[in-house]
């Protein structure tokens, strides 16, 4: 049990996972209710109000979320023991809120109107049906050209023929955009300067279904005017609003580490250095493994031929003293002026694409979300 005040982390309500509806109310306090009836509009939720325990069986225990004023603190008492009880009131100073709380089996109490952004990023989480988060794999190059946008738009496509809800982020203003990788430039949707003004709370669906949609995955890339920068809040909120709607989110970073990238890296589960087989390239990957590895803890390598004599893709790991993911094999056609345009691993039986869904594979298993 935590007093809130403020932003804090929390666990997602019972059951989550789809969309549930808006948390129950109990209280009498006409201003507490007023409060909490805002903060739910503000969230996009519409509650339930009741004075007491509701008397419609498989209410009280149904409710993604239950907001208990202090007044009806008694009235609850003898209700069934549940996760996502919230116990809310005013006065600071009274410590008798400790004993209340017990007495209901609150997992949190809280104090308006110190914690109020806290509850409406709670209610927005109920609203929004928020479950396991999802998996988020980083990849970036260990020196230029290594391939690192090729495999990131690789493991996307993969995600997204396997059934997955996926997003593509692209976190390199310089790189190009991930749209024109994927034949997407003209599509329609939302570009990262869009974001630029964010703060707080993204919601996101409003996010997912504002994206461009290129081969069944959502893509967040750059325009092509002038570069403009993207605070780290805003980074972080569209980060996480992308990582609560699950699934899986790849993101192709750039080589250079600056405070908006070091908050993409804090929401990363695995990074993934693209290293080529040259000594160089090994060297230079190092660096970039070292400056990511102080935010990241989770970070491997994968290694990309032809090798030079005496060197393959487990002395590369073993030089970068990293685990080894596994060699990124070529793929035939994409180097081809006259081939077709196709996106990274569109052929599901191409090298590319079997190695992507042997990483989606493992990777998931180890998430525990196979």
């Amino acid at each position: 049990m935590e007093t809130v005040a403020g932003t804090v982390t929390h666990d997602p309500p019972p059951g989550a996972g789809g969309r549930q509806g808006g948390p129950l109310i109990v209280t009498e306090d006409t201003e507490l209710l007023d409060d909490l009836l805002r903060l739910c509009a503000a969230a996009g939720a519409t509650p339930e109000v009741h004075h007491g325990v509701p008397e419609r069986r498989g209410s009280w225990e149904a409710a993604p979320l239950v907001l208990v004023g202090d007044d009806a603190a008694r009235r609850v008492r003898g209700a069934v023991r549940r996760r996502g009880v919230v116990l809310v009131g005013r006065d600071q100073d009274d410590s008798g809120v400790w004993r209340r709380a017990v007495e209901i089996g609150a997992e949190h109490v809280l104090m308006l109107p110190d914690g109020e952004q806290w509850l409406v990023d709670r209610i927005a989480d109920v609203a929004e049906g928020v479950g396991r988060p999802a998996l988020t794999v980083g990849v970036i190059g260990g020196r230029g050209g290594a391939g690192a946008s090729t495999l990131a738009c690789a493991l996307a496509v993969t995600s997204a023929r396997e059934g997955l809800r996926t997003l593509l982020v692209d976190a390199d203003p310089l790189g190009g955009g991930l749209d024109v990788l994927l034949g997407g430039e003209t599509a329609e949707g939302l570009r990262w300067p869009a974001f630029a003004s964010s703060r707080g709370r993204v919601g996101g669906a409003a996010l997912e279904e504002s994206l461009p949609e290129l081969h069944a995955l959502r893509v967040l890339s750059w325009d092509r005017g002038d570069r403009i920068a993207v605070p780290p809040q805003a980074v972080r909120a569209v980060l996480a609003a992308a990582r609560r709607r699950g699934g899986t989110v790849v993101v192709d970073l750039p080589r250079r580490i600056d405070d908006g990238v070091a908050e993409v890296l804090t929401q990363l589960d695995v990074g993934v250095v693209v290293v080529p087989a040259e000594l160089r390239a090994v060297a230079a990957a190092g660096r970039v493994a070292s400056a990511v590895g102080m935010v990241l803890r989770d970070l491997r390598v994968a290694v990309r031929g032809p090798y030079p004599p005496g060197l393959d893709d487990r002395e590369v790991a073993r030089l970068l003293g990293l685990p080894l993911v596994g060699e990124v094999p070529a793929e035939p056609g994409l180097s081809r002026p006259d081939a077709a345009p196709a996106p990274p691993g569109a052929a599901p039986r191409g090298p590319l694409a079997r190695f992507c869904k042997e990483f989606w594979e493992r990777a998931l298993v180890e998430a525990g979300t196979a």
